[in-house]
This record gives C-alpha cells, sequence and structure tokens, in this order.
C-alpha cells in the first residue's frame, strides 16, 4: 500500500531551484531516503527500492552524501564477510 504526501510550497523556491514540481518531489524523496538511511532508521535495501533503484546505486548516492557504510569494528567486518 502506497501513501501519498502532500507539502506546500511556495513558488519561489521551486523558480530558485529551477525545478517543476514533479522533479522537486524527486529531490526531496532522494533528499528524505538518504536522511533515513544515515539516521539508521531506513535499510538501503528498502531505500534503493523505494527510489526504484539498485541497492549498489542508492549505497553510492549514500555514500556520496556522507554516509558511512561500515564502521570500523569487528561486529561490521563479520557481518559483511559472513556474505562472502
Amino acid at each position: 500500500m502506497q501513501q501519498t504526501l502532500q507539502i506546500h510550497c511556495p513558488a519561489e523556491i521551486l523558480l530558485n531551484l529551477h525545478l517543476n514540481a514533479e522533479n522537486f518531489a524527486e529531490y526531496l524523496k532522494y533528499q528524505a531516503a538518504i536522511s533515513l538511511f544515515k539516521e539508521g532508521k531506513l535499510s538501503s535495501g528498502t531505500a534503493a527500492s523505494w527510489l526504484e533503484i539498485s541497492r549498489a546505486e542508492f549505497l553510492f548516492l549514500a555514500m556520496r552524501a556522507g554516509a558511512k557504510l561500515l564502521e570500523d569494528s569487528t561486529d561490521d567486518y563479520n557481518r559483511e564477510t559472513a556474505l562472502l
């Protein structure tokens, strides 16, 4: 089940960003997915699915936005290498 959200946005914001409403909505969706992932509230797989991109592509975008993909811990290392 999908939900549609409605956000009121002054026209000058769209004009300043050189975006139409549809492109701005897509931009906000990407920013929300990355922020929720960085906060640990959304998995990379769920975020990628929401954005309709591959998990690898999402992780690349998140990393470019400053997300830490792995902490330097033994637990992270063991969890990741267990999948190999």
